[in-house]
């Protein structure tokens, strides 16, 4: 059977697949979503425009007297080992998937930093200042941040597949509308677009992993995506440097080719990805079955808290928040993660000056240096097989806290790095966009120590999640519902 033929299957309502009463489902939903909450089977294929018209129009809803003698309600999972799951897709096909989705987070980092090596020029064609310019950069991360907090409902309602195709088509859309810009608010504009759209290759594709790969195969998919995304920041300027240097190409040429490489990404993403996360699948499931059979007992698990516009919009827009602030696992992450990833941004953007002005690096040379950001991720994948080791070794006794034994020595040798970085190789260099003031005040080497000691200051992170961590996940409902599906 080929891949296509294959994806016709999954929605197939003759094909087998597991009944569930609601005290059997292993589904986890979010558990804010009460009983009282759940859609009636009038709501469950109702199109989202008449509940949003509906509401408009003050339509009265179900009370939750009446919700509560609703018919009984017959929950479609699929069964173990069946192939229409995509966790149990072949190892070949996980791959075709996992790939492409990669190559998206690899492009995606590569425009966050490509962009820097083109402002010289780029300041000269459209006769704005280099601060102006820079502003893309952070305009890029906007996007990246804003949008994906609205865009999860979209792919939680149509499915990952659709999210990739329409992104990475606007994606390489946006390359256009910098290169043929004629202006700076053109470029700006279109900066935070980019970001907009290429956020899907960053926040979705740890999802799809997840999606197709059982918890002890993920380590090395994880770590390739962790090299794209961290690789692709680095790899990139090392082109860009040398397209900058040449009077015939400069900055619109950086854009050209980013668009050219995202042309041909698209074609892979839609001919070769398929549809990942299993709850859509279901959910195509359970709607064909009640379409056949005209039986409207059966629905998918996660359609209880999907199915009503109002309820979709609540989950997806607040679960983020919702997580960082009753979650101390995220939290904890996210704070350390959000320092680490910021910093990176510093090193993007002081960079150029730095070893242009301090070592005298044209514009090629300086680009070459952002390499270095490859060779720490490669050097991170390298050592990958032993944390796998580690992990496989302990994980009957520490559980997921298995995984942090590689984040305790990175935590440490992160602000080691930082150290290093400004006072061994730099001193009063270039002040980043975001800490222009900062830096004025301190002076590049103090400025960043600041950031090293604020590192420091996040090394007990990932050891208190190792030791404590079962206990702490033991009181949380999500990560509760997630490490004991069975």
């Amino acid at each position: 059977m080929n891949l296509h033929d294959e994806e016709a299957t999954l929605a197939d309502p003759a094909e087998s697949f597991a009944i569930h009463h609601a005290d059997e489902v292993t589904e986890p939903i979010d558990p804010r979503i009460q009983s009282t909450e759940k859609s009636t089977s009038t709501q469950l294929d109702e199109p989202y425009a008449r509940q949003l018209s509906d509401y408009v129009h003050h339509h009265k809803e179900p009370l939750p007297e009446e919700k509560a003698l609703a018919e009984e309600v017959l929950y479609i999972e699929f069964e173990k080992g069946d192939p229409r799951d995509p966790v149990n897709f072949s190892r070949h096909r996980k791959w075709v998937i996992t790939i492409p989705a990669v190559l998206f987070t690899f492009l995606s980092a590569a425009t966050a930093s490509t962009y820097a090596l083109g402002l010289e020029s780029m300041t000269r064609d459209l006769n704005c200042t280099t601060f102006k310019a820079t502003i893309g950069l952070s305009t890029y991360t906007l996007g990246f941040a804003i949008v994906p907090l609205i865009a999860a409902s979209f792919s939680e309602e149509f499915g990952r597949h659709p999210l990739y195709v329409v992104t990475i088509v606007c994606f390489a859309l946006m390359h256009l509308m910098v290169a043929l810009a004629k202006n700076i608010q053109t470029v700006l504009i279109a900066r935070f677009l980019a970001g907009a759209f290429g956020s899907t290759g960053s926040t979705m594709v740890g999802g799809t992993i997840a999606d197709i790969w059982q918890p002890y195969e993920r380590g090395l998919p994880m770590a390739i995506f962790s090299v794209a995304a961290l690789g692709g920041t680095g790899l990139g300027p090392v082109a860009a440097g040398w397209v900058e240097m040449n009077p015939h190409l400069e900055w619109r040429w950086i854009q050209w080719i980013h668009m050219i490489l995202t042309g041909a990404l698209a074609l892979a993403i839609v001919f070769f990805m398929r549809e990942t996360r299993s709850a859509v699948l279901l959910t195509r499931i359970a709607r064909k079955t009640r379409q056949k059979t005209g039986d409207h007992r059966y629905r998918a698990r996660v359609e209880d808290e999907r199915a009503s516009l109002k309820t979709l919009i609540y989950i997806s827009c607040t679960r983020p928040l919702y997580l960082l602030v009753t979650e101390p696992v995220v939290a904890s992450f996210s704070l350390w993660v959000g320092f680490a990833w910021g910093i990176l941004y510093v090193m993007i953007e002081s960079i150029t000056p730095v070893f242009k002005n301090l070592h005298d690096f044209n514009t090629g040379e300086t680009g070459t240096v952002y390499i270095t950001f490859f060779i720490g991720s490669l050097l991170g994948i390298a050592t990958d097989r032993y944390q796998e080791t580690l992990y496989r070794k302990n994980v009957a006794i520490r559980g997921p806290e298995a995984r942090l034994y590689h984040a305790m020595f990175a935590a440490i040798l992160f602000p080691a790095a930082m150290f290093i970085y400004a006072w061994w190789n730099l001193s009063g260099m270039a002040f980043p966009l975001f800490t222009q003031q900062m830096y004025a005040a301190l002076s590049y080497k103090w400025a960043n120590t600041l950031f090293a000691l604020l590192a420091t200051l996040m090394i007990p992170i990932p050891y208190i999640l190792f030791k404590w961590g079962p206990r702490i996940r033991a009181k949380s409902k999500f990560a509760s519902q997630v490490v004991n599906k069975p």
